[in-house]
């Protein structure tokens, strides 16, 4: 046997096992494959808008893939647990999950966290964008911003309102429209979106920004009345009902948003697969549909105009929490 070619042989094998899996799949001229089902990780619990989100998108984006997309819900701390998961697992596309406002751009500048939201993922593009919605209980005697608004300044401050947690875009909506409107509310923070809008429905808090995903039922039902919506344009869901700039607040925007992450160092030819088959299925117009009807807007984009979002949403957030004085330390 050729001496020269055994070690030629073993110095291949040698070099072919030293190369992650997701890197030999990504070389140069070949497209990315999955070869395992791929992770999903959702910082929040089953039944919330982000768990949500991942479900609609997952029968689509598996077909697409060719493999099994698997949604595993990591909750705590604001969807930081998650996070501090993707960026510390392996580089070769199989794990990805949940880059949102919360944990890359809110609770980074009120308290330590565990993983820097800038250099510690690879960003893989947008996904949705959904508004908040300010909600109350029907006892609260008023049926629009303006009257709202006076019930609040009569309260002075003894008002309350409910949001998902301290640091959650809730409330940030909350926080923004006390500046706006010069109104002062008693922030109530709950441990996640259910159990806030539970009390509100029992009538235990009396006003909750709220997700739009989740309390446009009980907005039908009559169960809570609808104010305004904290985003740029009406939801195509419950379109009667105003956005806190139409009803006055002039300047306010609070738009929540969620995006894919991967680990940092995931090789670009991987981003680019799973980008292009994200943005397929955002695009799909069952995934559309649902997400339509639940008041989520489709928002594909490619990395860059992703990264450079939350960028921005950085930088126009971090005065708002500061001048607030929020944190969670």
């Amino acid at each position: 046997m050729n001496t020269r070619k055994i070690i030629n042989g073993a110095l291949l094998l040698a070099a072919t096992a030293a190369v992650p899996s997701g890197a030999l799949a990504a070389a140069p001229g070949r497209e990315w494959k999955p070869n395992k089902p791929l992770r999903f990780i959702v910082g929040f619990p089953p039944g919330g808008a982000t768990d949500l989100v991942a479900r609609i998108m997952q029968p689509k984006l598996s077909e697409l893939l060719g493999n099994q997309v698997v949604v595993d819900n990591r909750p705590g701390a604001n969807g930081q647990i998650s996070l501090q998961i993707i960026s510390g697992a392996e580089p070769d596309g199989h794990t990805i999950g949940m880059g949102h406002i919360g944990g890359l751009v809110i609770s980074p500048a009120i308290q330590k966290v565990a993983y820097d939201p800038v250099k510690d993922f690879s960003y893989i593009g947008m996904l949705v964008t959904l508004q908040n919605i300010l909600i109350v209980h029907p006892s609260v005697p008023a049926k629009n911003l303006n009257e709202f608004l006076a019930h609040a300044k009569s309260q002075q401050g003894r008002l309350n309102y409910a949001s998902s947690g301290i640091g959650s875009p809730g409330h940030l909506s909350g926080v923004l429209f006390e500046a706006l409107t010069k109104t002062p509310m008693t922030h109530i923070p709950y441990k996640g979106g259910g159990p806030a809008i539970t009390d509100l429905i029992a009538g235990h808090v009396p006003s909750f920004f709220a997700v739009i995903s989740t309390s446009i039922p009980h907005v039908k039902s009559g169960k809570v009345r609808a104010i305004a919506v904290t985003g740029n344009k009406r939801a195509s869901a419950i379109p009667e009902v105003p956005t806190m700039a139409e009803a006055g607040v002039k300047g306010y925007l609070s738009l929540n948003w969620y995006g894919s992450v991967a680990p940092a160092g995931t090789p670009s030819a991987i981003i680019t697969r799973l980008n292009r088959d994200i943005s397929t299925t955002l695009k799909s117009p069952d995934v559309v549909k649902q997400l339509d009807a639940r008041g989520i807007d489709a928002a594909p984009s490619t990395p860059a105009e992703y990264r450079a979002f939350a960028d921005s949403e950085r930088k126009r957030w971090l005065p708002v929490i500061k001048a607030a004085g929020i944190s969670a330390q």
